[in-house]
């Protein structure tokens, strides 16, 4: 049963047995907190998913994001580099931590941060670069991890969006010094709210686990050392993911089927840009994204989406510009052309699993059809 009031929302989760059963014993052994085996066998099975040593299971993939700043050093003074284009959630958790953000432009071709304006971004006071996987598509991480590696600078992947992704073969989440995940309802696995942080260096795991329990000494209970979070993910939840990951690659895989009947169906309608997929990356397409010139089909974006929508589809516009809001416009350092075009004519579509492969082309009918 769906309680969405569109034929076609723009993302669902689906659930099945395997989760009813993983909630129902959390519930019977009275363990459903932030303890109980359920937690540690979803940090350990998403860690080895990934092909990274530890995972920090989170309340939200936002306070993932503010866990590794903190437990990487990041405070007052340093400046962590941000893409223009992306969820605020990767800007606010940078100004938590009482550092600047700094903004930088995206790839025309792909849409992540563009390892080419890098350097240019990159003073003194830079601590981190904060890549985000956009929309289920890797950003280019050779590059970022040599300039990184050049400036000695930390790397904190922003992989909300792109659980499974790759890049040259080796998954998203496994290049920088932490990766942060977000596990909300509508991503490609879920556990209704939620996180994780994962990395490779045993010390910032046990940093970020202290940090996670109100910086409560790990050995003497009680004792608090550092100011800490509440930030833990109920046993409840890493229930629900627990089951969610055994389906995972069942999920992306249709994922990558409604992809690729969107661009069959879509490639010959002038003026639409398909979702990208560049030869060193495999996307997720988490959700299936276009672009619109409104020059050669005769409608805007805006005026597409308002007449799906009347037929029962719901569509995302892209995300704003960081530089375009104004509680975030002074931490621009240049003008940002390509993420100021790209996210006036990006459009995303419907991509939830429980989509058939009819209901893809019905979905691209009405679309035909608005254009004509």
């Amino acid at each position: 049963m769906s309680f969405s009031r569109y034929r076609y929302p723009v993302a669902e989760p689906e659930f099945g047995e395997e989760e009813l059963r993983n909630v129902i014993e959390a519930v019977r052994s009275g363990w459903i907190s932030g303890r109980g085996r359920f937690v540690e066998e979803f940090e350990e099975a998403f860690a080895r998913y990934i092909g990274v040593k530890y995972g920090i299971a989170t309340s939200s993939g936002t306070t993932a994001l503010h866990l590794a700043l903190v437990a990487l050093g990041v405070g007052p003074g340093d400046e962590v580099i941000v893409p223009d284009l992306t969820f605020v959630a990767t800007i606010n958790a940078v100004i938590y931590t009482g550092a600047k953000p700094v903004i930088v432009d995206i790839h025309p071709d792909y849409w992540c941060i563009d390892p080419d304006k890098l350097e240019k971004a990159i003073t003194p006071r830079t601590k981190a670069i904060i890549p985000v996987h956009l929309y289920g598509h890797p950003c280019d991480m050779d590059p970022i991890m040599e300039i990184a590696s050049k400036y000695n600078l930390y790397v904190i992947e922003d992989a909300a969006e792109a659980h499974g992704a790759e890049y040259k073969g080796r998954k998203v989440g496994s290049f920088g010094h932490a990766s942060c995940f977000s596990f909300y309802g509508n991503k490609i696995i879920t556990t209704g709210e939620g996180g994780m942080v994962l990395t490779n260096d045993g010390e910032l795991a046990e940093r970020i686990r202290i940090l996670r329990d109100h910086g409560m000494h790990p050995e003497r209970k009680y004792w608090h050392e550092v100011i800490g979070f509440s930030y833990h993910m109920s046993s409840l939840q890493a229930a629900v993911g627990l089951a969610q990951l055994g389906k995972i690659e069942r999920f992306i895989e249709k994922k990558r089927r409604i992809a690729r009947i969107y661009a069959e169906e879509l490639s010959s309608i002038n003026g639409i840009t398909l979702h990208p997929e560049m030869p060193w990356g495999k996307c997720i397409y988490w959700l299936y994204s276009i672009l619109i010139d409104s020059e050669k089909t005769r409608i805007s974006r805006d005026e597409l989406a308002e007449k799906l929508e009347e037929r029962g589809i719901e569509t995302r516009r892209f995300f704003y510009p960081l530089h375009e809001m104004p509680v975030y416009q002074k931490y621009a350092i240049d003008t940002y052309p390509v993420s100021s075009r790209i996210s006036k004519k990006g459009l995303n579509l419907p991509s939830g699993v429980k989509l058939s492969d009819d209901d893809v082309k019905l979905i691209v009918k009405e679309i035909k059809e608005i254009i004509r």
